[in-house]
């Protein structure tokens, strides 16, 4: 994971991010960006746009090759045992050799045959193939979302936030996780159970913005449109829409999707943050003071908010400002171990080795008790 630099909009002390829905990407541009004319030149540039495969179908993107499926049947149903065996050995089958031996990557939203040509994916992809294993060896198997999740990349003018995605399967009365990150994620709530309509539809948002930064915004409308028919009530969703058709050259749409993301969800805030973005640019001052002040109503409530101004704090060199934030994180969410790790680092910087030993002490106890609560 990469942290976000501290880049922010001034007034309000925020920095320049989004939520968003699992690993599903959010969006957020800076307030202003000032482009530079380039040097005239006697030949003219012409950009170069990777190549973009077909968009596949819904029914592509879960469908199982068959050698997947020989080999499922091979090393997992056919052996003896159902139930929580057969889990365990569906389990051992993707994650070791001679099974699938996946390996974990951000960027890999990919279907399950590229998945299993790869042997890549990231935490959406793995869903999506666990789910779809699981119900082949006769599980009851289902995706999950968890909503607040320490994860967050910068590229260029863009910020991105990610939430999280695992599996679930339900044997008899008992309910278990498989999750390919369950080591490097913390979150507020138990994970909700999604529709495959909803899991679909996170495949094609993270599709949307890979294609938005990797290639244009034309190779990533096809797969934004698929996502929002697929799911039209997911805030945000519509905020990274917004964010595409301002790339676009179509503010007012964009404003469009912003506000519908608020419609939904009023306290999103990727459609707060762009909307700021958008009356800045615009000069639109009177809608910008209104949305600036929802904003840091919620983030004054946001535990991971309080987190990232911490980690940023303590990037330069703010200790004692690293700690405030640190313990506010805590106030507002006392079960995230990251929370304890870095107000342990702050105060060994500040030379308060007490302190800091027991903020560790806390911090291993929130790990063993998250490790003891996903087994």
């Amino acid at each position: 994971m990469a942290d976000v630099p501290a880049s922010g909009v001034e007034g309000f002390g925020m920095v320049i991010w989004a939520y968003t829905a699992i690993l599903t990407w959010s969006v957020a541009v800076p307030a202003a960006v000032t482009s530079v004319a380039p040097a005239p030149s006697m030949v003219p540039v012409v950009p170069v746009v990777p190549a973009v495969s077909p968009m596949p179908r819904p029914e592509q993107v879960m469908a199982v090759p068959p050698e997947l499926r020989t080999q499922l049947q091979q090393q997992v149903i056919d052996a003896s045992g159902s139930g929580r065996p057969r889990l365990e050995r569906l389990v051992g089958f993707l994650f070791q050799k001679p099974g699938l031996g996946m390996a974990y990557s951000t960027d890999a939203t990919l279907t399950i045959e590229q998945a299993y040509r790869t042997r890549k994916a990231n935490c959406l992809t793995f869903t999506l193939l666990t789910v779809e294993l699981a119900r082949e060896s006769g599980l009851q198997a289902y995706g999950q979302e968890l909503d607040d999740i320490v994860a967050w990349r910068v590229g260029g003018d863009i910020v991105y936030r990610f939430n999280h995605v695992n599996a679930g399967i339900n044997l008899g009365r008992a309910r278990l996780t498989v999750d390919v990150a369950q080591d490097v994620v913390g979150a507020r709530k138990p994970p909700e159970r999604i529709s495959d309509q909803r899991l679909l539809a996170l495949y094609y948002n993270n599709r949307a913005v890979e294609l938005f930064t990797e290639a244009s915004p034309a190779a990533a409308a096809p797969y934004m449109a698929m996502a929002l028919q697929l799911d039209p009530r997911h805030a945000s969703t519509w905020a990274n829409a917004g964010v595409l058709r301002l790339r676009q050259g179509d503010p007012q749409a964009a404003e469009r999707a912003y506000l519908k993301a608020l419609s939904l969800d009023p306290a999103n805030a990727g459609a707060l943050v762009n909307l700021m973005a958008l009356y800045t640019s615009n000069g639109d001052e009177t809608r910008r003071a209104v949305y600036a002040q929802r904003l840091q109503k919620v983030q004054l409530k946001d535990p991971y908010f309080q987190f990232m101004q911490a980690e940023d704090a303590a990037r330069q060199g703010d200790y004692a400002g690293a700690v405030q934030h640190y313990q506010q994180a805590i106030r507002l969410f006392d079960g995230d171990w990251h929370f304890y790790v870095g107000l342990a680092q702050a105060y060994r910087q500040l030379g308060e080795e007490r302190r800091a030993r027991r903020a560790t002490n806390r911090a291993a106890t929130l790990s063993r008790r998250s490790a003891g609560n996903r087994n």
